[in-house]
C-alpha cells in the first residue's frame, strides 16, 4: 500500500512546490517508486520536471471532472522510478465546477484508490490556499507534510493549517495525520533564522523533521531548468538536505 502525503502551506512562498519536487525525486533515486499529483493551477511541480503543462491535455483537471482516467493522466518516468500527474491553468476552474459533484471533497481520493498500490509513495502539492483542491489532496492522503520559510512571520497561517487538518479528520478523512513540519530556506548566518526554528519547536507538538533545507541557489536555479537538484546539481547543498529529510521520511512507517 503507497504511502499518500499532501504538502501543504496555504502560505505561499515557503518552498512548498521545491519541496514536492525535490523530496519524491530524492525518494525515487534511493529505489522507491513515486508518483507526484499536482493540485496546483499554477502547475510549477510540473513544469519543475520539466513537462511543458501548456501543451498538455491529460491533466488533474480532466481527472477531477471524469473525462480523462487516471492511468490516461499519468506522465510515466519523467526521471527513473518517478512518474507525474500534471496540472496547468484550467485547474482554477475546478473549483466551481465541482460546485455540482456528489461527495465532491473526494473526486481526487476516488481516483487515485485505483492505482495507489502500484507506488511506494504519492505526494501531493498542494495550492497556496485552503480551497477544495486542498480538501481534495488531504481526503485522498494519509498525512500533511509542512513546509514553513525560517522567517519572521513563519507562525501566520500555521495555526489555522493545522486547525483545518483536524477538521478534515474528524469530518471527512479520520485517518489523516501530521507527518510532521519540515523548515526551508534556513540561513545559518542569520540569528532569525534560529530564533523562528527554536520558537516553532517550544509552540509545536507536532514532529518536525531534524534536516532542515538551506537557501541555496543552485535550488532556487533548478526549476527554471525543468529538473530537480538530485539531476541539476547532485553535488549542492540543496541536493545533500532533500537526500537528508528523504533518509528521514523513509524511516517513518
Amino acid at each position: 500500500m503507497g504511502r499518500v502525503i499532501a504538502i501543504a502551506n496555504q502560505k505561499g512562498g515557503v518552498g512548498k512546490t521545491t519541496t514536492a519536487i525535490n523530496l519524491s525525486a530524492a525518494i525515487a533515486k534511493k529505489g522507491k517508486k513515486v508518483l507526484v499529483i499536482d493540485v496546483d493551477p499554477q502547475g510549477n511541480s510540473s513544469s519543475g520536471f520539466g513537462i511543458d503543462n501548456k501543451e498538455i491535455e491529460n491533466t488533474v483537471y480532466e481527472l477531477m471532472l471524469g473525462e480523462r482516467s487516471v492511468k490516461e493522466c499519468i506522465i510515466p518516468d519523467v526521471i527513473e522510478n518517478l512518474s507525474v500527474i500534471p496540472s496547468n491553468v484550467n485547474l482554477a476552474a475546478a473549483e466551481i465546477e465541482l460546485m455540482d459533484f456528489d461527495n465532491k471533497e473526494y473526486v481526487l481520493k476516488n481516483e487515485i484508490d485505483w492505482i495507489k498500490d502500484q507506488y511506494d509513495y504519492i505526494f501531493i502539492d498542494c495550492p497556496p490556499s485552503l480551497s477544495m483542491l486542498t480538501v481534495n489532496a488531504m481526503t485522498t492522503a494519509g498525512s500533511v507534510l509542512v513546509p514553513i520559510q525560517c522567517e519572521y512571520y513563519a507562525m501566520e497561517g500555521l495555526g489555522q493549517l493545522i486547525h483545518t487538518i483536524n477538521l478534515i479528520k474528524k469530518k471527512l478523512n479520520p485517518a489523516l495525520s501530521m507527518e510532521g513540519v519540515v523548515f526551508t530556506m534556513y540561513d545559518a548566518r542569520t540569528n532569525l533564522s534560529q530564533e523562528v526554528v527554536e520558537s516553532i519547536k517550544e509552540a509545536l507538538e507536532e514532529r518536525i523533521f531534524e534536516t532542515t533545507i538551506p537557501r541555496n541557489v543552485r535550488l532556487a536555479e533548478a526549476p527554471s531548468y525543468g529538473m530537480p537538484i538530485c539531476v541539476y546539481d547532485p553535488k549542492s547543498a540543496g541536493a545533500e538536505s532533500y537526500d537528508n529529510l528523504a533518509d528521514e521520511l523513509l524511516k517513518i512507517k
